[in-house]
């Protein structure tokens, strides 16, 4: 299986995060890595990645990143947990129309909206309230740039599905990426025709595969999440993971190799291998109807 057949294209990725330049809680580990962790993407067929956008500076900044890359794109949008910024805003409205500024001004390197949603697990970063608020505000910005969606749920099926049938017919497809949830809300995403995005969050346990395994080849999308949701010795499926890439902790950082615990781009080959292996589907096959699906939903110019 040639390695430009595994990822060709991916969603969601955390490229602004500072890791990716060796600073750590503020302080300096190692080297910028930023260019080799690109090459390493490059060398398992990663032509394309979005880099995420979780508040209004995030945002800024993911584009402004996307900007100096071919290969890099970004989406725009509020993540749940940082919904408290429209409050903090001259006004909501003002917040929203300077996200939506941000949409237009990026043009074909703004190809998503989001990462938006619901969260649940971490109401001690933003209340239930404030989240279902400015979710729905965005769905503004949807109808209004036709964007597809990046989207986010945790534990929070019922009221995120709710909106999403609110408004369905108002935004043009997406993604629920990171799927952590189990095989019964599946049914649910599918009959309003989103993705379902994986990655090693989504492969932890035995109940996660199995959820997994039902999602049809075209409703199905591969990610990494970097710098989180790698792939540990722990997860279930972690026997089908092939291929393996030099790394030192970041104390003990090499030129030329991955940081242990960080997960990156090029690691997305590992979530494929565990896909395929539990589906028993063949990786090359897989990695191009998944490609296809990315494609189709956030480049159909392309």
């Amino acid at each position: 299986m040639a390695a430009a057949s595994c990822a060709a294209a991916r969603s969601g990725f955390k490229f602004i995060d500072p890791v990716f330049r060796g600073v750590y809680r503020g302080k300096a580990a190692h080297a910028d890595d930023f260019t080799a962790m690109m090459d390493r993407a490059s060398s398992v067929g990663v032509e394309k990645i979005m880099v995420t956008g979780g508040s209004l500076q995030d945002s800024r900044a993911a584009l402004e990143l996307a900007r100096t890359d071919d290969r890099l794109y970004c989406t725009v949008g509020c993540h749940p947990t940082r919904c408290g910024e429209f409050d903090k805003a001259a006004s909501p409205q003002q917040y929203l129309d300077d996200l939506r500024k941000l949409i237009q001004d990026g043009g074909d390197k703004v190809v998503a909206l989001g990462e938006l949603g619901l969260d649940y697990d971490r109401l001690h970063f933003c209340d239930k309230e404030t989240q279902l608020k400015y979710f729905e505000m965005q769905f503004q910005l949807a109808e209004s740039t036709r964007l597809p969606l990046f989207l986010h749920s945790r534990n929070a099926h019922a009221d995120f599905i709710a909106l999403m049938r609110k408004y369905h017919g108002k935004y043009s497809g997406g993604v629920v990426h990171s799927f952590t949830g189990d095989a019964a809300e599946i049914p649910d995403m599918l009959e309003l025709g989103l993705h379902v995005g994986i990655n090693g969050c989504s492969l932890k346990t035995p109940d996660n595969v199995a959820a997994m395994k039902t999602i049809p080849r075209d409703k199905l999308m591969i990610e990494t999440d970097a710098p989180w949701c790698e792939i540990r010795s722990t997860h279930a499926g972690r026997k089908h993971v092939k291929t393996s890439f030099p790394s030192k902790k970041k104390e003990r950082f090499e030129a030329g190799q991955c940081v242990k615990s960080r997960n990156e781009p090029c690691h997305i080959i590992n979530v494929l291998e565990v896909m395929a292996g539990e589906r028993s589907e063949d990786a090359a096959e897989l990695a191009a109807a998944m490609h296809q699906n990315t494609m189709r939903t956030f480049f159909p110019s392309l």
